[in-house]
């Protein structure tokens, strides 16, 4: 700041005034006006005005170096804002910046870019999506616009996207196994327990085409999909993925993936914890050499009938600490609603030796009692309501409680289909409440397998997040190319949102997370920073915290938040 004096006809008049950047261009800002010359010298008992205000510039300067020089912003109710001037905008990338630049993602974008000859800025576009597809879940076009809310701007068009996904299509190897390697540099890997499971994404067209092919869609829509398979470790941070035709078996992904992850990871020994669905015999035999070892969901229905009446059999059930045997028929909910029960034995299928590994938790009956009631209850409505919409349905699908008959109990024909309930098929169900298997080639205690097999759940609820929050389907992106990339873009986002969460100490909701990045806004005020616009919370507070900056103040300098871009670049 200087003092800068502008003499008129009449008088001279003092001013405060400091050089600010406006749209790449210098320019001067009045930050206080001191008066004229002959009233600051009346004010002054005849003190040279002059000398006064030097003295008084030179304190403001002190003061905001110290960031304790208050901040006057004078507002007009009669000046209109400035035409296309953009004033609001959006920090909370900030803390999703931070891990863009500790993953190393600013370097592995350099690389690339020498490697491929382009003008554009491949830095800018993929942390942009990256960022966009957490706070601002869009098609591409909106992405472009909606990155202009963040308070860096995008240095990029919208065809310039469209041509980095091309790009990046080509490149999502190399950028899967340096993600991998610059991770570890940040945080702990869990990489002696890898958990692998498919889903797929569905598009909003009718042709086949490429990747887009017809195949068995897990949420029943009769549109083209594509497959992602997923791999993670141990604490719940995607490894790597693929992406696959709609149309491919699920238990033939499991293999090539891992192999990569063999290749390019330098990873050798680890257990593959997969659902029933993924555990071909071809997989469990992969993973029974060279120090690998599996854990795979078993379905009891599905044992050879010696083996489920083993498994059913009251009788021989243990608890982890305890060598007494349990009788399951002698439990009660008092005092063994949180206990797990188990018993395992060692058996041969395809030539390949498990250990068979059934549990037993009446927490787990009650809630498998609990669902198939209300799904009988849902039967029972539509019986009695309409019955002519009912179809033909899954195996999980409520409507399997619903019988159909056309002859009367007297054995005569009916005059109409007569619906009902299906109890019998209610009490075979009802014999396997609260059993849960999984076939493994470890040797290790039950309850260890068990623990290890628990965590599964985090990787349905990464593919649920990538569907929900992130809103990575309905797909609308139509080249293959440009589809492995946007699933490439919503890989690392799901990466650092992961670190993110754990780096919270896994204290909030995906919900939270994401809605308190979305609302942390800031209004700019030309020349002097940025005013925040959010709600200071738990949340927020434990962000600063945790990121060792701050942006909850009264107002943010232009000079703090310069220091916070470098900080975040580290």
């Amino acid at each position: 700041m200087r003092l800068q004096i502008i003499t008129s006809k009449n008088a001279a008049s003092l001013y405060v005034v400091k050089s600010i950047s406006e749209n790449g261009r210098r320019t001067s800002k009045v930050v206080e006006k001191l008066g004229t010359y002959v009233d600051l010298k009346e004010k002054l008992n005849g003190q040279d005005p002059i000398a006064w205000a030097k003295e008084y510039v030179d304190t403001l300067n002190k003061q905001e170096k110290e960031l304790k020089r208050e901040v006057l912003a004078k507002y007009s109710p009669i000046k209109q804002i400035t035409k296309d001037e953009q004033h609001f905008f959006n920090g909370g990338y900030l803390f999703l910046q931070q891990f863009y630049y500790a993953l190393g993602l600013h370097n592995i974008c350099n690389v690339i870019s020498d490697r491929h000859k382009f003008t554009y800025n491949l830095d800018s576009i993929l942390s942009r999506l990256i960022y966009g597809r957490i706070i601002f879940p869009s098609s591409k076009l909106a992405t472009c616009e909606l990155s202009k809310k963040f308070i860096e701007q995008p240095g990029f068009e919208i065809q310039h996207i469209y041509r980095a996904l091309e790009v990046i299509s080509k490149e999502t190897d190399y950028i899967q196994s340096e993600l991998y390697k610059n991770s570890l540099n940040i945080c702990e890997r869990s990489k002696g327990i890898l958990y692998y499971d498919c889903t797929n994404y569905f598009f909003e067209i009718e042709q086949e085409e490429g990747l887009k092919q017809y195949g068995i869609s897990k949420e029943h829509r009769p549109n083209p999909i594509v497959q992602m398979g997923l791999f993670m470790d141990g604490d719940g941070i995607p490894l790597a993925f693929s992406i696959n035709k709609g149309n491919t078996n699920e238990q033939t992904t499991l293999k090539p993936l891992e192999q990569k992850i063999l290749s390019d990871f330098g990873l050798s020994k680890f257990i593959v914890c997969t659902d029933a669905g993924l555990a071909s015999t071809a997989n469990r035999k992969f993973n029974n050499i060279h120090g690998r070892a599996f854990i795979t969901t078993q379905s009891i229905k599905k044992l050879k009938s010696h083996l489920k009446e083993w498994a059913l059999d009251s009788k021989g059930w243990s608890i982890s600490g305890s060598s007494k045997l349990h009788d399951l028929t002698e439990v009660d909910e008092k005092n063994d609603l949180d206990k797990i029960f188990y018993k395992q034995r060692w058996i041969n299928e395809d030539g390949l030796e498990q250990n068979l590994v059934v549990t037993f938790s009446l927490k787990y009956k009650n809630y498998q009692h609990t669902i198939r009631n209300r799904q009988v209850e849902r039967a029972q409505k539509i019986i009695n309501t309409n019955p002519t919409k009912l179809k033909k349905c899954n195996s999980n699908d409520y409507k399997r409680f619903i019988s159909k008959t056309s002859c009367t109990s007297d054995g005569e024909l009916a005059d109409k289909e007569l619906y009902g309930i299906d109890s019998k098929l209610i009490e075979q169900e009802a014999v396997y409440d609260g059993f849960y298997a999984v076939c493994t080639n470890l040797e290790d205690d039950a309850s260890a397998i068990i623990k290890v097999n628990k965590r599964r759940w985090e990787i349905e609820e990464s593919f649920r997040i990538m569907k929900s929050e992130f809103k990575a389907r309905p797909v609308y992106l139509q080249r293959d190319d440009r589809i492995k990339a946007h699933f490439t873009t919503c890989f690392i986002s799901l990466m650092i949102y992961r670190m993110l969460e754990k780096k919270l100490l896994e204290k909030y909701t995906c919900d939270e997370i994401i809605s308190g990045l979305r609302a942390m806004n800031f209004y700019e005020v030309k020349g002097e920073g940025y005013i925040p616009t959010y709600t200071r919370t738990d949340f927020t507070d434990d962000l600063h915290e945790k990121f060792g900056f701050r942006t909850d103040y009264q107002i943010v300098t232009m000079k703090q938040m310069k220091k916070i871009f470098r900080d975040t670049k580290k």
